[in-house]
């Protein structure tokens, strides 16, 4: 976060910073933050409570299209993304895009020639994303009676690109963590020498102090020893409760440091943990067949360790947010670092009840022997499905892994061509839908940086550049309306209103269709980008 901060921008808690900074100096700065936060909020409350602007436009061509079938563009256009976008610049963007540009654009049309909408469709049925082939439903509208699917892009997408997907992340994230090992090397050496307590008393910077390393290592041995002796923990034995603890820090070593990473690239928001999570299920059910250990006894305890890398990740990204913010305005990480713990003690307890009470089987599942159940027909949790299907597939040997493979060497072939492969294989396993909007952000940027050196100028500051301050309130804005409406949308009266100013049907007729409104959707994004390139182009 500290020795790569020209490099890793840290989107969200840049502009956590750059707000607090701005706010503190007052005057034209924080007045550009506040206004991004404002025109966000109002361009927000437009599309998440009266859908006047299309929350995800949608062009696609038909199954049936002799030259390009089932390709997909899509972006959710949020200020949110575009503000990201314009924060982490042209270059991470436009490599982030172009994972998904070959997803969407190059993979789902080639399969949607060659592999028939039936052969999917028990590749979902596989994966427990659908019940059977006789059962309609599942991504893409499976339909029975007609052997099709109503979406064949999204079927596709669920069924193979995924999987793609995951592959490539797990590889480009080994081979970014093989190019930082000179950075871990050297602080895992200032950690050990902060055992010696040599830099009390003062020596050391308030902004460079952190918690001892002795913390992290009593830390992860107490680990270990509360999930051996936890009668809760899944395991034969002791010993095999000892080596799913094991398991657990090197997995989560390793995927710490790459949620770490990408966040600092794309943004929490972006974060792909299903993906770590499934590669970390993968490496752990590999090692459980390397002992010998297959066989449904053993499936709960590779989820224990899976879960755990999972929130491991998801805590990573956001710490490293919350510690780049810190180093932006100036505060003690040690400090930062107590408060987080904290919060991770007390969300755990929340959670953990929450978890619990989620966790009651309908009544036609108790009569089945079923004691643990979370999800219904209504919230089928299909991350949950994929990775129980996972599990059960390589422990039975029973594993598609050559699309696994495919991913792992696309990522390989993106590092031999001199690209960063972790940015890309994320672009490929997210939705286009996600990339895109963030791609015209860091496209504006470029366009800011070039227009700013034709004129001789010096291009805008990262953080206290007009642009970067405006996209800064874009985000803040953007995340504020959304929490603001989920809490609406839990108002039972509250969410009956909501529904009644809803003007996407009446916007739909007027314009002629889905089509028309989409298009409306992506000229109001294409307004707040002007505002943003504005903003940014005006006088210091």
């Amino acid at each position: 976060i500290v020795k790569e901060h020209g490099s890793l921008p840290y989107p969200e808690g840049t502009a956590c910073g750059s707000v607090l900074v701005a706010g503190e100096r007052g005057g034209d700065f924080a007045r550009t933050a506040f206004l991004g936060l404002g025109f966000a909020f109002a361009y927000a409350m437009l599309q998440k409570i009266f859908h006047v602007i299309a929350e995800v436009p949608r062009f696609a061509t038909e199954q049936a299209n002799r030259f390009f079938p089932s390709a997909v563009v899509s972006g959710e256009i949020t200020p949110e993304y575009l503000g990201v976008g314009y924060i982490i610049g042209p270059r991470i963007s436009g490599v982030l895009v172009a994972g998904g540009v070959l997803a969407w654009l190059g993979l789902i049309p080639l399969m949607a020639t060659l592999v028939p909408m039936e052969v999917t469709a028990a590749q979902l049925v596989k994966l427990g994303y659908l019940g059977g082939l006789d059962v309609a439903g599942g991504p893409g509208g499976w339909d029975p009676a007609t052997r099709t699917f109503g979406d064949y892009a999204a079927a596709i997408y669920r069924a193979y690109i995924r999987q793609i997907g995951a592959g490539a992340v797990a590889a480009g994230g080994f081979i970014t963590l093989i190019k930082t090992i000179p950075t871990i090397i050297s602080s895992f050496r200032d950690s050990i020498g902060s055992l010696k307590d040599k830099t009390e008393g003062g020596t050391v910077e308030r902004t460079d102090r952190d918690l001892s390393f002795k913390v992290v290592i009593y830390g992860s041995l107490g680990l270990i020893a509360i999930m051996a002796l936890l009668p809760q923990v899944p395991g034969e034995s002791i010993l095999s409760k000892l080596l799913l603890g094991l398991l657990v820090i090197v997995f989560g070593a390793f995927f710490v440091t790459v949620s770490s990473r990408i966040v600092g690239l794309i943004g929490s928001s972006n974060n792909p943990i299903s993906g770590m999570t499934i590669a970390t299920l993968m490496g752990t059910c590999l090692i459980f067949i390397g002992i010998g250990w297959t066989g449904q006894v053993f499936e709960p305890m590779a989820l224990v360790v899976g879960g755990m890398i999972c929130i491991a990740a998801a805590n990573a990204g956001a710490t490293s947010q919350d510690l780049k913010t810190g180093y932006i305005v100036g505060a003690t990480p040690k400090n930062q670092q107590i408060a987080l713990f904290i919060g991770a003690i007390v969300s755990s307890i929340v959670i953990g009840l929450t978890v619990q009470l989620l966790d009651t089987p309908t009544a036609e599942q108790a009569a089945q022997g079923i004691t643990h159940a979370i999800g219904t027909d209504k919230y089928p949790a299909p991350q949950g499905t994929l990775m129980a299907t996972l599990i059960r597939g390589i422990l039975s040997f029973n594993l598609d892994w050559q699309f696994v493979l495919v991913g792992v060497f696309l990522a390989v072939t993106l590092e031999l061509c001199g690209v960063k492969s972790l940015s890309f294989a994320v672009g490929a396993y997210l939705p286009l839908s996600t990339t895109l909007p963030i791609f015209a952000g860091g496209a504006i940027k470029g366009l800011v940086d070039w227009k700013l050196k034709k004129r001789g100028e010096e291009t805008e500051d990262a953080e206290l550049g007009r642009g970067s301050l405006f996209a800064t309130g874009l985000v803040a804005g953007g995340a504020l309306a959304g929490v603001i409406v989920a809490l609406l949308a839990v108002i039972p009266s509250v969410s009956s209103f909501l529904g009644g100013v809803n003007a996407e049907h009446a916007l739909s007729g007027m314009l002629g269709g889905e089509f028309g409104y989409h298009v409306l959707g992506v000229l109001f994004f294409a307004f707040m980008g002007w505002v943003v390139y504005r903003i940014a182009m005006g006088k210091k």
